[in-house]
């Protein structure tokens, strides 16, 4: 009977050491995997951030203004502003390869105003703004 008995706790000792050994072994494979996951992800997040630092250079460029004289204003957008914002001046004028120009206009009552006007004297931004 305790042969039977001491076989019966060798048995179970065995099948629970390998046990233990099987699950170690399946959390490893369970962690490369997820190792594995990780490393695709960061990949594909550098990927979409080397992405997006590209589309901000282009923006940059896109928007890469050259100052030029206020007299060198199309006679439209000069009389835009006139029109729009009689208190105000021009005090500088840029302009950009597509033709569009960034005026900065300075108005008595200390205010400052961006505007963004095409050749035509059309507006596509403005922001007025206190200094």
């Amino acid at each position: 009977m305790k042969k039977l008995i001491l076989s019966t706790a060798i048995l179970l000792g065995g099948l629970t050491a390998v046990t233990a050994q099987t699950e170690k072994e399946a959390t490893a494979m369970t962690a490369q995997k997820q190792s594995a996951v990780e490393v695709q992800v960061e990949n594909r997040l550098d990927a979409a951030q080397d992405a997006a630092a590209e589309s901000v250079a282009v923006s940059v460029v896109a928007q890469d203004y050259k100052e030029v004289k206020v007299t060198e204003l199309p006679q439209s957008v000069q009389d835009a502003v006139a029109a729009d914002f009689s208190d105000a001046t021009i005090s500088k004028a840029y302009v950009n390869a597509k033709g569009d120009y960034k005026i900065e206009l300075a108005t008595a009552d200390a205010k400052s105003a961006t505007v963004y006007a095409n050749a035509k004297g059309e507006w596509i931004k403005n922001e007025l703004k206190k200094q």
